[in-house]
């Protein structure tokens, strides 16, 4: 089992949670600490721009978009839930501070993030976990966290 089921606590005897056999594939191909620093910049970067392009269409969508995610998230984690729950309420704060800037704001941001993401995976020499499946946008998130919540030792 990978580190990051370790520091969960998954193994509890009734076999690792969904949320840690997500978070052991992604990090499969995250191994080189280069890569997961970017990552860790760029990975909320994207985030937030992704949110702020929604926004712009209409913050119907964002909002949308956000009740979708908050519901994945519910179904792996209440800690990753509501962490993730303060960090959208935050982005959506900082997309409401960008005012009329904030879909060519958001479309530079997104651009230059995921520039380095690929950056990243030239580095790490294996492709994105999200080219094998759309879920692992979502993971990406819960993986930057898992790594700051194993370092703060709240488990998840």
């Amino acid at each position: 089992m990978s580190d990051i089921a370790d520091i969960s606590g998954a193994n509890t005897g009734t076999g690792p949670r969904k949320v840690d056999q997500l978070l052991a594939h992604y990090g499969e191909s995250h191994q080189n600490p280069r890569n997961e620093l970017i990552h860790f910049i760029a990975i909320p970067l994207i985030m937030l721009s992704l949110v702020g392009m929604m926004f712009a269409l209409h913050p119907y969508v964002a909002y949308a978009f956000v009740a979708a995610s908050m519901v994945y998230y519910a179904r792996l984690s209440v800690v990753f839930l509501v962490t993730m729950a303060v960090l959208s309420t935050a982005f959506i704060g900082v997309i409401f501070a960008m005012g009329p800037l904030v879909l060519p704001v958001c479309i530079a941001i997104f651009v230059g993030a995921w520039i380095l993401q690929f950056a990243g995976h030239k580095i790490e020499g294996k492709k994105p976990s999200f080219f094998e499946d759309i879920q692992y946008l979502w993971v990406g998130p819960l993986f930057v966290l898992s790594k700051l919540f194993g370092k703060l030792g709240i488990r998840w």
